[in-house]
């Protein structure tokens, strides 16, 4: 699996991070969604035990290997210029025109 990255999407991710070591994790969030689930981009101290990465430069992204059949194996990440969100696509289609991220790192 692979991710591009564009300049900005770089630039607002490494803000996100603050400097601090961490994790981006791909990740279908079900709690408390009342849907299927809403796609995340967690920010996470460690891996878990099921989790696998899917790319190291210029970050370290993951995914849950039961959750990795629900992406592409080419994706695109693009910040949205003036919005705090992110968009997912890939060549056959939209994923997320809204994603966010959550620091869930302790500390």
């Amino acid at each position: 699996m692979q991710i591009q990255l564009d300049p900005l999407t770089v630039r607002r991710l490494g803000e996100s991070l603050d400097g601090r070591p961490g994790f981006l994790k791909l990740f279908y969030d079900t709690e408390d969604c009342g849907c299927n689930g809403v796609l995340v981009i967690q920010i996470v101290d460690s891996p878990n035990a099921t989790d696998i990465v899917i790319q190291n430069e210029p970050y370290t992204f993951l995914c849950d290997r039961q959750q990795e059949s629900l992406f592409d194996s080419s994706m695109t990440l693009a910040a949205e210029e003036n919005y705090p969100s992110y968009k997912l696509t890939s060549p056959s289609g939209l994923f997320s025109s809204n994603l966010r991220v959550k620091d869930l790192r302790k500390g």
